[in-house]
């Protein structure tokens, strides 16, 4: 009787049936059992990984860039670093496995793996033992953090005045809500470098010139004005393409909401600001009629200011004479004098607002209606 069993091309010993009715496997199968288990690795492990974090923000590096994981320790990024570094053999089937760290030191975790499986119908496992190695490095936001870098910088300022410190302050929160919202999308190249006041205004220098643009607009869309953008070449990058530094610069108009101005070559009366985006509007304080410059002046219609509703006084109310007049004390002088009467006036009083400059002493509206004119 012949004997149809095939033998292994190693040893000469016979095969297994599993062996010899797939000799064309997953892997190296046209072997025995024992050949092939002699030079079998159930899983394959690196002798050491090195995981690099940032020693300033926590930042870990992975793959060819730097992400922000939140961890105050790194063990479960190190569960994940060994988890991907292992490699199970293609052979083994039903796989199971557990990682159980141990922390050496602070810098050292020592990752205990154990891995089951079905080979060739046998069970088979395996432990091994990675150590992890915390390389604390500086990542690249950090570093041009400390070596004050910036892209662009956003020069606020206004026409003909100085910004106040309202509108200083406001263009501060503006720049970080930027950067912030920035951060949220997972940009990590967004920071605010520096925030200086100069005797002119505000200077903001930021990392990147799409923040810088953002910045430029958000604060033009908050208090009107104009920005423009002017390019300075500063170096070329390691590809040799250039980088330039792009400076915003900022505009805020001559007058804001709250100003009172009396507009060149114009005799109906000055007029109470309450917008200035777009174009200038606001309100007579003579009339209460609404005013809008036209297309042409834009938000600086030539014009001089008078003061603004923080500078109104209130003063008595002598008598209401008729629908187009009052009579009020003068603040300074306190005597009796007849006013226009502007629609905004209320009579419900004995008191009411006034702001007395060189075009002569108006009405302002109510302090408790401000929010209405602006």
């Amino acid at each position: 009787m012949t004997d149809q069993r095939s033998f292994c091309p190693r040893c000469g010993e016979p095969m297994s049936d599993a062996a010899a009715s797939d000799p064309l496997g997953k892997s190296d199968v046209g072997v025995c059992d024992d050949c092939y288990f002699d030079q079998f690795e159930l899983v394959d492990a690196p002798e050491r990984i090195e995981v690099r974090v940032c020693a300033t923000c926590g930042a870990v590096f992975r793959g060819r860039r730097w992400v922000d994981v939140g961890a105050e320790d790194y063990t479960d990024v190190a569960v994940e670093v060994v988890s991907e570094a292992l490699a199970v053999h293609v052979d083994a089937e039903d796989v199971s496995w557990q990682v159980q760290p141990e922390q050496i030191d602070q810098n050292t975790i020592r990752m205990h793996c154990l891995f089951s499986g079905i080979v060739r119908g046998q069970y088979r496992e395996s432990e091994v033992t990675v150590p992890v190695r915390i390389a604390r490095q500086t990542c690249t936001r950090c570093g041009r953090i400390a070596g004050d870098y910036y892209a662009s910088i956003v020069q606020v300022r206004a026409v003909d005045r100085t910004p106040d410190s309202e509108e200083i302050e406001r263009a501060k929160e503006i720049a970080n809500m930027v950067v912030d919202r920035m951060e949220a999308t997972g940009d990590r190249n967004a920071f605010v470098t520096e925030m200086g006041e100069t005797d002119d205004g505000l200077d903001v220098k930021v990392s990147t010139n799409n923040i810088g643009k953002q910045i430029a607009a958000k604060v033009i869309e908050e208090f009107g004005g104009a920005w423009t953008d002017h390019e300075t070449l500063v170096t070329e990058d390691e590809d040799g393409n250039e980088v330039y530094r792009v400076t915003y610069a900022v505009r805020l108009p001559p007058y804001r909401p709250g100003d009172i101005i009396e507009l060149e070559d114009d005799d109906e009366g000055p007029v109470l600001v309450s917008s200035v985006r777009g174009n200038l509007k606001g309100v007579r304080v003579t009339t209460g009629e609404r005013y809008e410059a036209s297309y042409e002046e834009g938000d600086a219609p030539d014009a001089r200011k008078l003061g603004t509703v923080e500078d109104g006084v209130e003063t008595s109310l002598v008598a209401v004479e008729d629908e187009h007049s009052v009579q009020v004390l003068d603040p300074e002088t306190y005597q009796a004098k007849t006013i226009a009467r502007p629609d905004y006036f209320e009579d419900d009083g004995d008191t009411v607002r006034v702001l007395k400059s060189r075009a002569g002493l108006h009405v302002l509206p109510p302090e408790d209606d401000e929010d209405d004119w602006w």
